[in-house]
């Protein structure tokens, strides 16, 4: 698989990640329902056989579940992947999170993470999450900086930045990574963020390019009707009326597009956001093995200019919120 430098570090990343968001499992706000961790495992396996090379995790998931079934599926492998993982998103004795950047919480998370992870050191460290009135960023950015000196991370980046916010934490040091939200669906970035990160060699690696499965193919209006409570997706508003029959919309146009490359709607959402020359790559997730090998093949399609003419069109009008 096609590899690209991740910003201004050494770290060559294939074009797809695996992301391991849902396999934290339910038991917290964001939670993708109950989860098998042996799937999990599984589906890890799978994605490093075909040949991807990093994964991306969080504390949060599962509130330290996926880290945990991360360091499961790593276990005696002798090659293994880069790992990526976020700090900053904390959570309460009733599993409540809140953005929290002050430093002795991240040094609190880094342990932490370190042990779950079963690692001595971690390849990409990310700030979750900005504050809510982005007071402490600072401080947060100078802490990641201070943890790569102490050579417990390789690497520092951030995620759900704004321009005005990376600004501020280059101004502190230089940051290698910026992982924001990117689909047909949430085009948002492309006006300010992926122009500033290409401009300042800020690497960028997307997440929920499927729009967190939406753009599969496979979510139907019933099996969105049918998504259990415990599963985040069936209390957004990309998921319900009014958006819900665009976005379906998309999907018909994807398929048409998949139709004549021999590929899965969700492979060609992903490609559409590997054409964009300010992405790295896409982390993508998977709950299975199938999952994995129902969008491994989006590292490969290249998309006609008539092929992005015809997805822009039909998600013209579409912008949302980040």
């Amino acid at each position: 698989m096609e590899k690209r430098r991740l910003g201004n570090s050494d770290l060559e990343i294939t074009r797809l990640g695996y992301g391991a968001w849902a396999i934290g499992g339910n038991g917290w706000a964001f939670g993708w329902g109950v989860q098998d961790d042996a799937q999990s495992i599984a589906a890890i396996h799978r994605a490093l056989d075909l040949g991807i090379n990093w994964i991306d995790t969080a504390a949060v998931y599962g509130l330290g579940h996926s880290e945990e079934v991360v360091a499961r599926a790593l276990k005696g492998r002798a090659n293994k992947p880069y790992i990526f993982t976020k700090c900053a998103l904390v959570w309460d004795e009733r599993g409540q999170t809140s953005e929290v950047l002050k430093r002795a919480s991240i040094e609190r998370e880094i342990e932490q993470s370190l042990l779950r992870l079963n690692v001595e050191v971690i390849d990409l460290y990310q700030i979750h999450w900005p504050d809510d009135e982005s007071v402490d960023i600072e401080e947060a950015w100078q802490t990641l900086v201070d943890l790569k000196a102490a050579g417990k991370v390789r690497w520092i980046g951030v995620s759900n930045f704004s321009v005005a916010e990376l600004a501020r934490a280059q101004a502190i040091a230089t940051v290698t990574s910026l992982q924001p939200p990117y689909s047909l669906v949430k085009r948002a970035i492309e006006n300010d963020i992926l122009p500033f990160c290409r401009v300042n060699d800020i690497g960028v690696i997307v997440y929920a390019p499927m729009q967190s499965g939406l753009l599969t193919g496979a979510m139907t209006r019933e099996r969105i009707a049918s998504l259990p409570q415990d599963d985040w997706r069936s209390r957004n508003a990309e998921f319900t009326e009014p958006r819900i029959t665009h976005n379906l919309q998309i999907v018909d146009t994807l398929a048409e597009i998949g139709a004549r490359h021999g590929k899965s709607p969700g492979e060609v959402a992903i490609a559409w956001t590997l054409q964009n020359p300010a992405v790295t790559g896409a982390i993508v997730g998977a709950r299975d093995a199938k999952q994995v090998e129902g969008w491994i093949g989006a590292a490969d399609i290249r998309l006609t200019s008539a092929d992005l003419a015809a997805l822009d069109a039909r998600a013209s009008g579409l912008e949302t919120r980040m």
